[in-house]
């Protein structure tokens, strides 16, 4: 099978749709398909993988996207000999891929990965919410019945579609995770290499530091929580456009010595850092299938979070973890300082949280996309033929 993953942005861009994407793509690769990925952005970056097919594209601010109005001829060229076409980013790509792939009848899958409705208030605070709201209750039902798949990652993310209008079927998917190595037995970093004491409790933040992400919420609620307890700290693993207004914020709030704000971190030493905590925390409301939450699970720690799409279906309240149901600072705070206080039960959690998330191993998801691959490529080829044999039968009738 010749797949093609068409995305508004990759690679060196870090994110949990380029991971998503690299990941799968290599596993695809191991299954004996062939792969391109379609983006955007710098034409001279050299990849460390095969099949990567950029076009030159115009940055976006400091949002890592790239915009341009279509492919090159070379792409075009490539994407029109794939089998089954699968979209990451409906506003840009996803259009490209309906006007590449439709004349050609190569069926095109699109994943919803993202609460673009909350990016944009988070990225266009200048524009009254209902504008972002209403344009995209507008595009995407539209965009959504053009494909001839729609997948969502969690149940709570199909709900979100179901908002915005999306009325065509939609199957959940969870997005796969290489879990082996959190799983793995692994010396975690060093504590005092941090600033840290054996004697603390951590607690780790993973992700991007953007204003999607919530982190003033999750700064507050730890200095309520720092107040009451002098041996606690926060790790912030991670970087992006508001690390030094988070890093400012800390000071005033006089918890800086307390928190580390670690920048990004390779890849493959994230386990470590993991497991050198004692729990996840994190206040986003933005995650349709929150990687860095699954990956922390699998390294065993127990997680707290806010209930919402995504959140919500995959951490277990009161068994992998904690969930606040509303986004309520003392609420939220409350269930931090229990984390913080009963050790037994952060284990007890842990250990829960590691077993409960193989059901996103990649070994398991990869095998379920083949087969929405197959049931589209099928579809497309039952439909061609229904043309062709409609077409021999009038013009036989024409000749007769």
């Amino acid at each position: 099978m010749r797949i093609g993953m068409m995305a508004d942005l990759y690679t060196p861009h870090v994110s949990g749709i380029t991971n998503y994407i690299k990941l799968n793509k290599k596993y695809f690769e191991e299954m004996g398909h062939e792969v391109f990925v379609f983006t955007f952005g710098d034409i001279n970056y050299k990849d460390d993988e095969p099949n990567v097919i950029r076009s030159p594209g115009v940055p976006v601010f400091e949002t890592g996207y790239s915009f341009n109005l279509r492919h090159t001829r070379k792409a075009r060229q490539i994407i029109r000999t794939m089998d089954v076409v699968h979209v990451h980013h409906p506003f840009v790509s996803g259009p490209l891929a309906l006007s590449y792939c439709r004349p050609s009848r190569i069926p095109v899958i699109f994943t919803n990965h993202t609460r673009y409705d909350l990016y944009a208030q988070a990225y266009l605070p200048i524009l009254p919410g209902v504008i972002g709201d209403v344009a995209i209750e507008t595009y995407m039902p539209t965009f959504c019945r053009a494909c001839d798949m729609v997948i969502a990652p969690s149940l709570g993310m199909r709900e979100v579609l179901r908002g915005f209008g999306v009325d065509t079927a939609i199957e959940v998917v969870p997005n796969g995770v290489d879990l082996k190595p959190f799983h793995d037995e692994i010396h975690p970093i060093e504590r005092e290499s941090i600033g840290f004491s054996e004697t603390e409790t951590i607690l780790i933040y993973v992700g991007r530091l953007g204003p999607e992400k919530n982190i003033p919420f999750l700064l507050r609620s730890f200095a309520g929580a720092a107040q009451a307890f002098n041996n606690i700290g926060l790790i912030l693993v991670g970087d992006g456009p508001e690390r030094d207004n988070l890093e400012d914020r800390a000071r005033q709030m006089g918890i800086d010595s307390r928190v580390r704000f670690l920048g990004l971190v390779p890849y493959n030493d994230l386990p470590a850092y993991l497991k050198t905590a004692d729990a996840f925390v994190t206040a986003s409301v933005t995650e349709v299938h929150p990687l860095s939450i699954i990956e922390a699970m699998a390294a065993g720690l127990p997680v707290l979070g806010i209930n919402s799409p995504g959140v919500g279906d995959t951490v277990e309240d009161g068994f992998t973890g904690f969930i606040s149901q509303e986004e309520d600072l003392a609420s939220f705070t409350a269930k931090m300082v229990r984390l913080i206080l009963d050790q037994t039960l952060r284990e007890k959690m842990g250990v829960q949280a590691s077993q409960d998330v193989n059901k996103y191993a990649i070994e398991n998801t990869t095998q379920i996309m083949e087969k929405c691959y197959e049931q589209v490529i099928s579809n497309a080829s039952n439909r061609t033929r229904g043309i062709r044999g409609y077409l021999n039968r009038l013009t036989s009738r024409w000749r007769n």
